[in-house]
């Protein structure tokens, strides 16, 4: 858990403002809780690309890999069986489980990674008991930076809060 600053501002262009300030300040940016996308915020929030592709490549490459080596190994070792003069590894006709099972296994494995990155399922955040966060979805801009750890860091982050233009200024767990 990190200890948060919860500045709620009046608008959009306020919380940008704040935010672009914030770096420049040297706060440690954490979130930013908006009813609708902000232009400029993902951008300072300096959040890590999702991992959820390269999990999906990858696992559904295995999978697909798995599944021909198990065809393969059937038709060609376990039981060759010689119909017509065929060849005994007809890969066109090994392509159809791979492919599928592959697919399969790719979307499973990137939900799973979705979950794991969100943190979800989490039916309680501790941001929901402070007071007024549900207008967050409705009409409320809220910027969340790390507290600082000394007592003359946490008055100095809350008057520079207040002078940035936030309206109200809560302390909060994330």
């Amino acid at each position: 858990m990190t200890a948060a600053l919860l500045a709620e501002f009046a608008d959009a262009d306020h919380l940008t403002a704040a935010a672009r300030s914030a770096t420049r300040q040297n706060y440690c940016l954490l979130d930013a809780f908006t009813p609708y996308p902000v232009d400029g915020i993902t951008e300072l929030l300096d959040m890590r690309p999702s991992r959820i592709k390269f999990v999906m490549l990858i696992s559904g490459f295995a999978m697909a890999a798995l599944a021909y080596a198990t065809e393969y190994y059937a038709a060609v070792v376990s039981y060759p069986y010689n119909s017509g003069g065929r060849p005994l590894d007809a890969w066109p006709a090994f392509m159809l489980v791979p492919f599928a099972t592959g697919i399969l296994l790719a979307s499973i494995c990137g939900f799973a990674a979705f979950l794991f990155e969100t943190g979800l399922p989490r039916l309680h955040h501790p941001l929901f008991d402070t007071d007024g966060f549900e207008r967050v979805s409705q009409d409320a801009f809220v910027l969340a930076i790390v507290r600082p750890e000394t007592a003359d860091g946490h008055r100095a982050a809350m008057a520079w809060l207040r002078q940035a233009g936030a309206q109200t200024v809560d302390e909060a767990e994330l």
